[in-house]
């Protein structure tokens, strides 16, 4: 029988029943066509009115989670398609069983807003001024900003969205973009589609190199995209190579854009972002879909001053009318009750138990981060082997990101991309790094502990 724990939550205890049922049957814990223990006897075990019970389980079944039958009880209907399929080590995606158990609360208190039949209207021109103040709120105290200003904010539907509002801002078709030669895919799909030209620049343990910037600023460059905490490879920029780079981009008059959603994960290393060193110069970027939720959609830039903030308004009126806001509200219920703290420190504490098991199961062949709690890590090696890599991890059912995804053309991949978040359960995730060692076969695995 289905024996639940609840902990200490500050949720109603209904909700709380119906997001561990959830979870337990989102990770496979719980089967379809398991039974569920009588509302009854539950209710004895947990300490729980019976209609505490009740409620959870009526709502269960209105999601399409169980399933009642007269005389016989309530059994598991099925599971979210999530847990079907190869093992998903290739999606950058948060742990969500948190967010997932925080949600119904928020939506709860949002349905009880009297203003809340107000919001099926446009967003204010930058967005909901208590989202902008709860995000503002949240900068401060997660991206090592102690001081941020969030006047020139404006909330976008993500840092995808924010980077092409950037872009926008600052170049137009034609001009060059610089990257790091191994980057989010996501730069690569503005410039592809809005006709800026990239440019590949050379990497080391840090990231861009300052060198690569200089002589990209020579051949005409406009702007430049830095990602602090580096996507594929988890390296992070020093404190002093976000100086020299700054230096170099202001003699140069580079626009520097800054993708900053990863720098919760590592605010322990207590590095200010480049928006932060310069202010003046950078356009800053970033989104809650990698610490609470991406379903939310809610993400900000800041621009470095008026003019440049009136840019990224005249760009998102042209491409969206406008800032999201349903998404903008859950997020700041999230941030205004300190539920948002709770679910990143959850997917903080998660993280780091992924990335042990990692170090523990693939040792060597995993490059060094200096994040506890990394949202992905690194496998290096060369094209051939990226390749083949990946191709017998999918026989195995794993999937990994294809190593093309991240490199610039005429850049040769050197390396996968292992993503710790996006299957919900522990257990799968650690079968997905038994058969990705496997995968690795003895040559490339001869190092693993």
């Amino acid at each position: 029988m289905w024996q639940p724990s609840l902990g200490e939550t500050s949720q109603p205890l209904f909700q709380a029943l119906l997001g561990v049922l959830g979870d337990d049957i989102q990770a496979g814990r719980l089967k379809p066509g398991d039974r569920l223990p009588p509302q009854r006897e539950l209710a004895h075990r947990l300490g729980l009115g019976v209609g505490t019970v009740t409620r959870a389980y009526a709502e269960a079944e209105r999601r399409g989670l169980i399933q009642g039958e007269v005389g016989r009880g309530s059994f598991v209907a099925g599971r979210p398609e999530a847990g079907a399929g190869p093992i998903d080590l290739a999606r950058n995606l948060p742990p969500l069983a948190a967010a997932r158990r925080a949600l119904p609360a928020a939506l709860d208190r949002l349905a009880r807003r009297r203003d809340l039949g107000d919001q099926l209207g446009y967003a204010p021109g930058a967005g909901d001024e208590a989202a902008r103040r709860a995000l503002t709120a949240w900068i401060r105290r997660t991206a090592q900003w102690a001081d941020f200003d969030g006047r020139r904010l404006v909330i976008c539907a993500g840092a995808q969205q924010g980077t092409a509002l950037a872009l926008a801002a600052t170049c137009r078709p034609g001009d060059l973009v610089l990257a790091e030669s191994a980057t989010f895919h996501g730069i690569k799909a503005i410039c592809a589609q809005a006709g800026y030209r990239l440019l590949a620049g050379a990497m080391d343990g840090e990231g861009l190199t300052p060198e690569a910037l200089d002589a990209a600023a020579a051949q005409g460059a406009r702007a430049v995209y830095l990602l602090p905490v580096q996507n594929p490879t988890a390296r992070v920029m020093a404190t002093a190579r976000r100086i020299e780079l700054l230096a170099i981009a202001r003699r140069r008059g580079l626009a520097v854009i800054e993708d900053d959603l990863y720098a919760p994960f590592a605010a322990l290393l207590g590095r200010p972002p480049l928006a932060a060193l310069a202010p003046d110069l950078v356009w800053y970027v970033t989104s809650l879909s990698k610490t609470l939720a991406p379903g939310l959609r809610t993400g900000c830039v800041v621009a470095p001053d008026d003019a440049g903030q009136a840019r990224v308004l005249e760009a998102l009126r042209a491409i969206a009318f406008g800032p999201p806001v349903f998404g903008p509200l859950v997020a700041a219920d999230w941030i205004d009750s300190g539920e948002a703290d709770a679910i990143l420190e959850a997917t903080l504490a998660e993280l780091t138990a992924r990335a042990d098991l990692v170090r523990a199961r693939l040792g060597l062949a995993v490059e060094a981060s200096p994040m506890a709690a990394p949202p992905h890590l690194w496998l290096p090696m060369n094209e051939l082997d990226a390749e083949r890599v990946a191709g017998r991890a999918l026989r195995l059912g794993v999937e990994v990101t294809p190593p093309r995804a991240f490199f610039q053309d005429g850049c040769p991949p050197t390396g996968l991309r292992l993503c710790l978040g996006a299957e919900p359960d522990r257990d799968r995730f650690q079968a997905g790094l038994d058969r990705l060692a496997q995968a690795l076969g003895p040559d490339e695995h001869r190092a693993v502990v």
